[in-house]
């Protein structure tokens, strides 16, 4: 079974940037559609960013659009999420997530993924 591996998390300051990566057990031999959530504490999970490995523009929470970036590599089997000039209101646990699929399908959606990394945290201070 593919599994998906979170690191990167750790605390910073208002203002600061982070990245996070999530490793794929897998070589990236098929197309997924693969995602960044977020969890604060006592709220649901949100979709924070997706992109489809194949092919299309990344789309954004508004939220964070403009301050994050999620991107992949192919080559490293890795999803990123780089995050700058971040907010207190960023602090929660973070989870990347994938759905193997061969169509160009980006989503912020709970209900499309079906494989989740066990998270990482992102503690933003002010």
């Amino acid at each position: 079974d593919v599994q998906l591996v979170e690191s990167g998390g750790g605390f910073v300051e208002a203002g600061g940037t982070l990245r996070l990566y999530c490793e794929v057990s897998e070589v990236f031999n098929k197309n997924y559609t693969m995602a960044w959530f977020r969890q604060a504490p006592g709220k649901e999970r949100e979709g924070v960013a997706s992109l489809h490995t194949g092919a299309g523009d990344p789309i954004y929470a508004p939220a964070v659009k403009g301050r994050f970036t999620i991107s992949h590599d192919k080559g490293r089997n890795t999803l990123y999420l780089q995050m700058n000039s971040l907010r207190r209101e960023d602090t929660a646990i973070y989870y990347c997530a994938a759905r193997a699929t061969p169509f160009f399908v980006r989503s912020l959606l709970t209900s499309m993924f079906n494989i989740w990394g066990q998270r990482t945290q992102v503690t933003v201070s002010s």
